[in-house]
């Protein structure tokens, strides 16, 4: 393949010496919006599900049909960036996001809305590895770990910031607003795109991989769905066996397909470098317990405690500011002292505080969680992109585009399986919980006898009668022993959580202080593509 140069790139392929400031805060502008727009719509599907008058199963596709499309986009952007340009490529997933959001604010039906929040998907998946690779291509690498530190303020903030604005606008405006409010913005950052967005050099010469593209599509798209409808359906539901059988078989045929050709659409082969491989092990394990950490708090909070999106947006929205707060000063660290005691101390806090969560129940102060939550997430900005950096700052500068790619890939992977371990291990504990505190309950004790007859006398004066107010005893207890099973069953599911943060934990104890950048590692070979290791 050839390289073509672009207007950021020279004849040899340096990096700029100093940090482009203004390209960063065109690259985080996109971020935050694709990011955000993942939570942000969460708050709104009670409303959706009335305006439309469709079930709650067929609300899910909003969420559903964004995640899908994401998955299957993804693989592409490397691709699309070598041959297109990053800066044309991202400025098109820019214009695609913008105009979904825009067909989904006047969505007539429920279908359109469906169909334009694919098209919102294909923009917004396309995004956030886009973003990475560029600042990885126009950022000199010795400040890498600030710039991806202040990157990531993004990735990691809009999670926690989208349910609270999207309680606020539903509350107080209207359920398109959460899709009007990117119109502007999106506008505002084409532009800036224009103005202050140099184009990238492009790779000459690569075939596009049909069969990659095609076994991707239906393995990615089969697997996310199957994730996604688990929690629903149950993995023992034929339709789920079904799809999860499709997913395995095209994703080995995947697999054997990028390892023979030339130019894969994602490079599997950039795990033979080693630091790539162990921090991306890292962060599997991360995505895999926090993400179905982050999807039990609002269940907790909102579901089980009967607090609306809004106060738990409130409860969150603390942690969200440390882990922003944290990003740049871990950034700062890992430029100057590498990735082995900042990764160490920041994933043993997000370990030791998820853990910690599991002590939540009815009686615990809003306040309380909130300290905790916040704790956890100056864990979780020491820790996450520093490992995120030391892995993509050891591959060649050639190969960014494609290590983004298969970054991302992955970690949309890793988070819907948390996700979904976690929501059957929910399930399973509950029923457990449930049958356990039911057994319990003695209906000759004197203490039960003490509440029947004052609710009795109440429905006495009610006008209700006798009979109804025993009825309502034995319901008050078991509403009880549901809110108390729930309860339990996601504590159960925090400290499963924490121990896959400590299993990510003894994985950071192998690396070392001062990782290898790309130049340190051994080289491409003439066709870009990654080093094999003995």
């Amino acid at each position: 393949m050839d390289l073509e140069q672009g207007n950021n790139c020279d004849p040899d392929g340096d990096l700029p010496k100093t940090v482009n400031w203004p390209a960063l805060v065109v690259l985080i502008i996109g971020t935050f919006m694709a990011v955000l727009d993942g939570s942000i719509v969460t708050v709104a599907l009670p409303k959706m599900m009335a305006v439309f008058g469709v079930s709650a199963a067929s609300i899910e596709w909003i969420l559903t049909a964004y995640m899908l499309t994401m998955g299957i986009i993804m693989p592409l952007s490397g691709f699309l960036g070598d041959n297109f340009g990053y800066k044309r490529c991202f400025f098109a997933a820019m214009a695609l996001f913008t105009c979904g959001s825009a067909l989904c604010a006047v969505a007539w039906n429920f279908d359109s809305l469906i169909i334009a929040r694919v098209v919102q998907a294909l923009g917004g998946g396309l995004i956030m590895p886009l973003s990475m690779a560029m600042l990885y291509k126009i950022c000199p690498r010795e400040r890498i770990g600030t710039v991806m530190g202040i990157w990531g303020i993004s990735a990691m903030a809009a999670p926690a910031i989208g349910p609270m604005l999207g309680g606020y606008l539903v509350l107080n405006a209207d359920w398109r607003v959460i899709f009007t409010i990117n119109l502007p913005i999106g506008i505002i950052d084409l532009l800036l795109i224009t103005r202050l967005l140099g184009e990238t050099g492009l790779i000459r010469g690569e075939k596009l991989d049909v069969r990659g593209i095609v076994l991707s599509t239906v393995g990615f798209f089969t697997l996310l769905l199957a994730l996604d409808q688990s929690g629903s359906k149950g993995w023992a539901d034929p339709r789920i066996m079904i799809l999860l059988f499709i997913a395995v078989v095209s994703l080995i045929l995947f697999v054997i397909n990028e390892l023979s050709v030339s130019d894969p659409i994602l490079e599997l082969r950039l795990y033979a470098i080693p630091v790539f491989a162990i921090t991306s092990l890292i962060n599997w394990v991360l995505q895999s317990g926090l993400n179905g950490a982050i999807f039990l708090e609002p269940i907790l909070i909102q579901n089980v405690l009967g607090q609306t999106a809004l106060t738990s947006g409130l409860i969150t929205f603390p942690a969200a500011i440390a882990t922003g707060m944290m990003m740049p000063i871990s950034g700062w660290i890992y430029d100057r002292y590498g990735v082995r005691r900042i990764a160490i101390v920041g994933v043993a806090i997000t370990a030791w505080t998820t853990y910690m969560m599991h002590t939540f129940n009815a009686l615990t102060a809003f306040p309380v969680m909130a300290i905790w939550m916040t704790i956890r997430g100056v864990g979780l900005g020491l820790g996450m992109m520093p490992l995120m950096t030391a892995g993509m700052n050891a591959v060649p500068k050639t190969l960014v585009g494609r290590a983004s790619a298969t970054s991302e890939v992955s970690n949309q992977i890793f988070s819907s399986l948390g996700i979904a371990v976690l929501a059957t291990i929910m399930q399973n504990r509950e029923a457990f919980h449930y049958a356990q505190l039911a057994r319990s309950i003695d209906v000759s004790s004197a203490a039960f006898y003490q509440m029947q007859s004052i609710l009795r006398s109440m429905a006495v004066r009610l006008g209700m009668g006798a009979g109804a107010g025993q009825g309502l005893g034995i319901s008050v207890i078991y509403r009880q022993v549901a809110m108390m099973s729930a309860v339990q069953a996601i504590d159960d599911c925090f400290i499963v959580a924490a121990a896959a943060c400590a299993i990510g934990l003894v994985v950071c104890f192998f690396l070392r202080e001062k990782m290898p950048s790309a130049s340190q590692e051994p080289s491409p070979d003439s066709e870009g593509k990654p080093p094999v290791f003995a």
